[in-house]
């Protein structure tokens, strides 16, 4: 069951949105601020990465590229009072991944702890 309504969803959904721009994406203050210092990503390219691993990453601009992403079927759910799950889809430079991320609240913050991206090719293209 999706509900985008919930305070708890809101922030994940802000702060999943936030990490998708440029200059959070080159800012390793504002990187440290929205990823969990347990985060872990297995990613579209087959990567699994840790929170030291995708910052150094992201800021040497090895991933995933240039901008802009296009976000789309956005759900979330709150599974917990400090637990939300995040899936939606997202294209860029023609290649396109079913994505899913878990948000925790630790002290008071919302938080990438895991996510995971999939390639995905649409039916005849």
């Amino acid at each position: 069951m999706t509900d985008l309504s919930t305070a708890a969803v809101e922030a994940a959904v802000q702060g999943e949105l936030r990490l998708l721009r440029p200059e959070v994406r080159s800012s390793p203050e504002l990187l440290a601020e929205l990823l969990h210092p347990r985060f872990r990503e297995f990613g579209a390219s087959g990567r699994d990465w840790d929170r030291t691993s995708i910052i150094e990453s992201l800021l040497a601009g090895e991933d995933p590229g240039p901008r802009p992403v296009v976000v789309s079927r956005m759900e979330g759910v709150q599974l917990a009072p400090d637990l939300v799950h995040l899936t939606f889809d997202t294209e860029n430079n023609g290649g396109r991944a079913h994505r899913s991320s878990l948000w925790r609240r630790t002290d008071g913050a919302w938080q990438m702890y895991f996510h995971q991206a999939t390639p995905f090719r649409v039916e005849g293209e």
